[in-house]
């Protein structure tokens, strides 16, 4: 019998330690079934996404078009992103056409600067450009066909636009 009451002594301190966690639970329990009911739908979603994507795979066979890209020349690190290129080819291109007032060696410089931000961005959009190759008047004729090939791909760029006209020097 002394076992019997020690065992109803400990369960009884055991059911009143535990009240503080019930009543957390009970008062909690709206947020945990929100938590969790939210972690399922990210997870169905996830899934979802998942599957859709696989599909699509499948149905272009992605794989076939990939097959010969080499993904490495992506991540070398002085690769700079598309999207600063294109910032620094918009801001350098105004720069060219509304240089007017500064001196030969500025915009020489900032020529210079706009034509390797263009061979850059050809590099990474694999389009051919033969900047480096040429002088003058054939020169000017490359930069406005890379533009429109840049333009062409997507990339907006002030010279390139459609009804903008480059001023003349």
């Amino acid at each position: 019998m002394g076992v019997g009451r020690a065992l109803l002594l400990a369960l009884a301190f055991l059911a009143v330690a535990s009240l503080p966690a019930l009543f957390a639970l009970i008062f909690c329990a709206d947020e945990i079934l929100d938590r969790v009911v939210c972690g399922y739908t990210e997870w169905r979603d996830r899934r979802r996404e998942r599957r859709t994507i696989a599909r699509l795979d499948r149905a272009i066979e992605a794989d076939a078009l990939t097959r010969d890209i080499d993904l490495s020349a992506f991540d070398r690190e002085d690769r700079r992103p598309l999207e600063q290129l294109a910032a620094d080819l918009r801001r350098l291109g105004s720069q060219r056409l509304g240089g007017s007032g500064r001196s030969m060696v500025w915009h020489g410089a900032v020529l210079q600067a706009y034509d390797d931000r263009l061979r850059l961005a050809c590099r990474a959009l694999g389009i051919t450009e033969h900047l480096s190759e040429l002088a003058g008047v054939d020169q000017e004729i490359e930069r406005v066909r890379v533009e429109g090939l840049l333009h062409a791909a997507g990339l907006a760029l002030p010279a390139a636009r459609a009804g903008h006209r480059q001023r003349h020097r």
